[in-house]
């Protein structure tokens, strides 16, 4: 086992602490938990640059690759830079990722249009994984997905799923492969329920920031705007909620279209 650090002022120990605050290097990014260090490490095209373990949790460093640079931590230097109030006791920083993503036709992407909190980033990079986007593009405003909170609504999505930036040229390329961009806005004129609306083809889904909805660009650059009913009094729902409903049902669209193709091909 590697000496136990003892001293809060190692220079890892402040990079580390520093990176979980959220006042670290921009290009360094910080993770805590088990499961997220070992989705870094596993993670394609990240550059772990060191995983730090408290000395209780030492066992943990007979899981880690060899060529992972591993620091050990006394119990009150590894709880002074801890985010978390019940740390599990590992934590790592690395490089963060630089993001590879080529459209095509017939995709589903999903927009974040400035959703401002982190849970809400998170959550929704989950979402988008789990109901088959293949990538989720982030307007400016949208909080950072590898803000700590970010990360660990993720569960590790963050890792798997291309995060690329909004923009005009982006939005030039998607148009020429023929994509639509469907704005989700409250139940108004004009807006079609989204489980009326086909989202077999390509299509981006934007879901808009938690206070005032989908921007005045992206509402003018919509090719159609969908709606989520309410049976309820409820006016609207959570953005990440929200979102969620509407990749699951373009999920469930383009498996019973899947199917019926399948079908008719026999």
């Amino acid at each position: 086992m590697p000496p136990v650090i003892t001293s809060r002022q190692n220079a890892r120990v402040r990079a580390l602490r520093a990176a979980l605050a959220g006042r670290g290097e921009s290009d360094v990014v910080a993770v805590e938990s088990p499961h997220l260090v070992r989705e870094a490490w596993n993670a394609a095209g990240v550059e772990v640059l060191a995983v730090f373990v408290r000395e209780d949790r030492a066992a943990l460093l007979d899981e880690m690759p060899g060529a992972v640079k591993a620091l050990v931590l006394s119990r009150e230097v590894f709880d002074s830079v801890a985010a978390t109030e019940q740390s599990q006791g590992v934590a790592a920083l690395f490089a963060r990722p630089e993001v590879r993503f080529l459209p095509r036709t017939g995709q589903l992407l999903l927009l974040l249009d400035g959703v401002q909190d982190p849970g809400n980033v998170g959550t929704l990079l989950r979402s988008a994984e789990a109901f088959g986007a293949a990538a989720v593009l982030v307007s400016e405003g949208t909080a950072d997905v590898w803000n700590g909170k970010a990360l660990r609504a993720s569960a590790g999505a963050a890792f798997r799923m291309p995060v690329v930036r909004w923009s005009e040229a982006l939005l030039a390329t998607l148009r020429r492969l023929g994509m639509r961009v469907l704005a989700a806005v409250p139940d108004e004129s004009g807006a079609v329920p989204v489980t009326e609306m086909p989202l077999t083809g390509g299509c981006v889904l934007a879901v808009g920031n938690e206070g005032r909805g989908v921007s005045a660009n992206v509402l003018a650059a919509a090719d159609g705007r969908v709606t989520l009913p309410m049976l309820g009094r409820t006016e609207s729902l959570n953005a990440a909620v929200a979102g969620s409903v509407l990749l699951y049902e373009a999920a469930r669209q383009r498996a019973a279209g899947a199917s019926r193709a399948s079908d008719e091909a026999r």
